[in-house]
């Protein structure tokens, strides 16, 4: 299981970030995700990158197996928000051999912002050593919930 400490300015980024997305500001794609806790059952909430590849949209948790995806895989939907717009999503976990295209279109769009938690991984990264780390990177296909 790959968890990596969180540098202390990073914090404060993502507090601002948080609220201006609430606040239906979103920075290349920014969301608040909102998931149940698997144990507590209450909403959780943290701001993730939301992207397009393929016509398909993605998440991808750059600190590895955290708190937020434990309780996605669990809850296996989640509402995805953006200002006063709420989305209902489900989550599909993409396999690890299918991962690397969106590991690297990841990097390429936020690796000026989450690039240190990617151990020397680069856009430009061979597809092999993106395939090795696949598995300390969760990735979820996001699409809208059925009633």
């Amino acid at each position: 299981m790959r968890l990596v400490e969180v540098p202390p300015g990073a914090k404060v980024f993502n507090d601002i970030v948080k609220w201006l997305t609430a606040r239906g500001v979103s920075l290349l794609g920014s969301r608040v995700l909102a998931v149940r806790g698997r144990r507590s059952g209450e909403m959780r909430t943290i701001v993730v990158n939301l992207f397009i590849h393929e016509g398909e949209r993605y998440l991808l948790a750059p600190r590895g197996h955290t708190q937020w995806v434990r309780n996605l895989r669990a809850a296996g939907e989640a509402e995805l928000r953006l200002g006063g717009r709420v989305e209902h999503v489900e989550a599909i976990e993409v396999a690890d051999p299918d991962k690397p295209p969106l590991i690297r279109l990841y990097l390429r769009k936020w690796a000026w912002e989450v690039g240190m938690f990617f151990d020397g991984l680069h856009r430009d990264s061979p597809e092999e050593e993106l395939l090795a780390a696949a598995p300390g990177f969760p990735v979820f296909r996001i699409v809208e919930r059925r009633s």
